[in-house]
C-alpha cells in the first residue's frame, strides 16, 4: 500500500516547496513538470527516478493515481528535470513490480518499507528538428 494521502496533501503543501529545488540535483530524485488535465496550469512534482536502459523508472509512492501520475499519463508525457538537465519524457506506462528490479538494489528495501510497487517508466522523446533547437528547417 503506497504512502497515505495525507501525507501527499502535507507535501504538497510544504515539503515540496523546500526539497524541490534541490530534488533537480541529488541523484535519485528529479522533478516532473506537467500540466493539469483541466486546468492545463504547470505544476512541478518532485519524485524517486532513476535511470533504466530505455529511459526513466519513477517511484509512484503514491500510487498510480496521484494527480500528477493521471495527467502525466493523459498528455502522453512530460518533462523531467535530472541532474541539472531539463529532458522531455513520452511514452508513459505504469508498471506494477513487488520485486522492484527496476530500481537500483540499494533502494528497494526502502520502497517495500512503504509499500511500494508501481512504477512509471517513460521515454525520451527524440528532439523535435525546429530552428529553436539548432536544426535546419
Amino acid at each position: 500500500m503506497p504512502l497515505p494521502k495525507w501525507i501527499a496533501s502535507a507535501n504538497r503543501r510544504a515539503t515540496n516547496r523546500v526539497t524541490g529545488p534541490a530534488a533537480t540535483r541529488v541523484p535519485g530524485f528529479g522533478v516532473i513538470v506537467h500540466k493539469g488535465r483541466r486546468s492545463g496550469r504547470d505544476y512541478r512534482t518532485p519524485v524517486n527516478v532513476f535511470t533504466a536502459e530505455d529511459g526513466y523508472v519513477v517511484a509512484l509512492t503514491y500510487g498510480a493515481d496521484s494527480d500528477w501520475v493521471r495527467n502525466v499519463m493523459a498528455a502522453g508525457g512530460c518533462e523531467l528535470e535530472h541532474r541539472g538537465h531539463r529532458e522531455d519524457l513520452g511514452s508513459p506506462h505504469i508498471v506494477h513490480d513487488e520485486s522492484r528490479r527496476r530500481v537500483p538494489a540499494a533502494v528497494r528495501p526502502v520502497l517495500g518499507a512503504i509499500g511500494v510497487s508501481d512504477f512509471m517508466t517513460l521515454q525520451p522523446r527524440p528532439a523535435s528538428a525546429s530552428p529553436a533547437n539548432g536544426q535546419p528547417t
